[in-house]
């Protein structure tokens, strides 16, 4: 899955477009992002949640392959070869 960014000319090059939002957490969460912060990890609020959409774009691309790779196992059908067989199929694959 290949994603598309847009850039924007400004005076210091080309940078990604953004869009300001508005968001609004728990005392608890916002401790949380503060403490986030405050070890180092991240040097804003904005970092930590970019970082977070990130992340959640992986994970939802790794899952739709996953998805996507058991359908097909259940679209081929049904072996006719063994547990065994398949078994030592896969171990050689892994080994290669």
């Amino acid at each position: 899955m290949h994603q598309k960014y847009d850039f924007e000319k400004s005076s210091t090059g080309l940078q990604m477009k953004t869009t300001r939002k508005t968001i609004t957490l728990s005392e608890q969460q916002d401790a949380w992002v503060k403490a986030r912060i405050d070890s180092g990890d991240y040097t804003n609020d904005s970092e930590y949640f970019r970082d977070m959409i990130r992340r959640d774009q992986q994970e939802s691309s790794e899952m739709q392959a996953l998805k996507e790779a058991v359908q097909e196992g259940l679209d081929s059908g049904i072996s006719k070869r063994s547990a065994r067989e398949i078994w030592q199929e896969a171990e050689r694959r892994y080994k290669a």
